[in-house]
């Protein structure tokens, strides 16, 4: 299923963001979701503005998006799949690690996304078959050929304390078996810094597609790998037939994502 969209005309919209984001009163309007899961007047904020726009301009498309429930979008039809703000608890704290992630769902397989950093200018962004760019620079993964000298990101499951002790255990076993481990706190960024070699690969459990879509999007066309712990492709990448079901869009998945070469000692690192 084809959908027309123009890539600098999404970019352009994604960086008018940038105001909005560093509006410090509206950081600091926070509503509590739940255990360490916070949402500020900023990701309101984002979310009506870029939804305003695209739906003036695609009106055909549908919204799938954090802070809009999921359960009237058609996953078989064309849907953007945004985070205003991926990385929250970094933005009241004002650790400037966090980005706006925006993909595009064409009903069969992602075919856009971008994640944009306002606080370093940072705008990375890939379109099906054209290659991955930052800040209209191409990039690739690295060719890291092992995990023994790779440098790896983890994610904390920061909303599910519940599973610590199984999440640190994969953080301490990629420790040790990898160079060193780097957290960030923003996934859709973390994909990213792998899709242009600033590091070699990243893990976290429990994600949303609406945290790793857009980067996904991105490190797929630099040349990299992304599935899930169980070596199987996310629900949102548009590589099996799981992915057309409306169900497992929605649910969270683990998420590894590597330069490729790595991936099979990535996965048995994180599996234990």
């Amino acid at each position: 299923m084809g959908v027309s969209f123009d890539v600098e005309e999404l970019l352009r919209l994604l960086r008018q963001c940038k105001p909005i984001v560093m509006d410090r009163r509206a950081v600091h309007q926070v509503t509590e979701k739940g255990l360490s899961d916070y949402v500020t007047e900023v990701d309101f904020h984002v979310q009506a503005f870029l939804w305003r726009e695209l739906s003036q301009r695609w009106p055909e498309v549908q919204l799938l998006s954090e802070e809009q429930p999921p359960e009237a979008v058609d996953f078989t039809r064309p849907c953007w799949i945004l985070d205003p703000i991926d990385g929250t608890a970094n933005l009241i704290h004002d650790f400037q690690e966090s980005s706006i992630s925006l993909a595009l769902w064409d009903g069969e397989a992602l075919v856009f996304g971008a994640v944009y950093n306002p606080f370093t200018d940072e705008l990375f962004h890939a379109a099906r078959g054209q290659g991955a760019y930052l800040n209209d620079i191409p990039i690739h993964v690295s060719r890291r050929p092992d995990l023994l000298h790779s440098l790896m990101i983890v994610g904390t499951c920061p909303y599910h304390k519940e599973r610590a002790e199984e999440t640190c255990g994969m953080i301490r076993r990629i420790f040790e078996r990898s160079e060193d481990i780097r957290r960030g706190g923003s996934a859709a960024l973390e994909i990213c810094k792998v899709a242009c070699g600033r590091a070699d690969g990243f893990v976290e459990l429990g994600l949303k597609p609406w945290d790793y879509a857009g980067g996904v999007a991105i490190l797929l066309e630099a040349g990299g790998t992304a599935t899930d712990l169980e070596g199987s492709p996310l629900p949102s990448s548009g590589t099996s037939e799981a992915s057309l079901l409306p169900v497992p869009m929605v649910l969270p998945s683990s998420c590894v994502v590597s330069n490729g070469i790595i991936h099979a000692e990535v996965l048995e690192a994180a599996r234990g």
